[in-house]
């Protein structure tokens, strides 16, 4: 996992509460400029891994402005959609943005802590996450708990920004993450450090191989990894066991 915290805050928890409070107003269409417009297609790629059945019900934990949550809502006839976050300057967007696609009545907003999941045992069919996993304080416990709340032959799906890409695209992502987007970051959300955290947190995570493990200790199989941009972009999958 990723021990590291925005401004090598002693309290991780905290620090990144506050980061994401912070580029709340900005998050949405940063993602939109640093992905090329991509990362939307890549959280539906995640909610197709996520296999949700017609009229089941998921959890987005992490949802942030509640773009995961809705790509699940659309992707199953009839399903229910629970965005949960522990950044209230960042959740309070996603029921706008739900009304706006009409998906209010199938998706609802909880602010709580990924770590502490306030759901019983088997709750939702499928469990998902999108640039999540790297800022846990306890990754195990989180994903310990991803698995608790999913149902007996259910999926918990994690979009993550991979470390371990292709060796010949290295510079290039090096490059951008490192130096073009903590620039596009200070220029655009006026917060350098929220976006020189991104590809430090990156670097220190794990790779494909070490999430598997990882999910193979919190009880789930993993299945294969879909990579996406060259690999830059992986969707982690791992289903309960009946």
């Amino acid at each position: 996992m990723s021990a590291v915290s925005p401004g090598g805050a002693h309290d991780k928890h905290a620090a990144v509460r506050a980061m994401f409070g912070r580029i709340a107003r900005r998050y949405d269409l940063m993602n939109a400029l640093m992905s090329g417009g991509m990362d939307r297609a890549w959280r539906r790629a995640a909610a197709v891994e996520a296999a949700l059945p017609a009229g089941g019900v998921a959890l987005d934990i992490g949802t942030g402005t509640g773009d995961l949550a809705l790509a699940l809502a659309r992707g199953a006839p009839g399903a229910r959609v629970v965005g949960l976050d522990y950044t209230w300057p960042m959740l309070r967007r996603a029921p706008g943005k739900a009304r706006t696609a009409g998906a209010a009545a199938r998706t609802a907003w909880l602010l709580g802590d990924g770590q502490r999941l306030p759901f019983g045992e088997a709750s939702f069919h499928a469990v998902a996450s999108a640039f999540v996993l790297r800022n846990f304080v306890d990754l195990p416990l989180a994903l310990a708990e991803m698995a608790r709340v999913t149902r007996p032959g259910g999926r918990v799906v994690a979009l993550e920004i991979a470390p371990d890409v292709a060796a010949a695209w290295r510079p290039l992502v090096r490059l951008y993450f490192g130096q073009m987007v903590p620039r596009l970051g200070a220029w655009l959300a006026g917060d350098r450090e929220a976006y020189t955290y991104l590809p430090r947190s990156v670097a220190a995570f794990l790779d494909r191989a070490a999430v598997a493990r990882a999910m193979t200790a919190a009880g789930l199989a993993p299945l294969p990894a879909r990579r996406l941009m060259l690999g830059a972009v992986v969707i982690h999958v791992g289903r309960r066991p009946d």
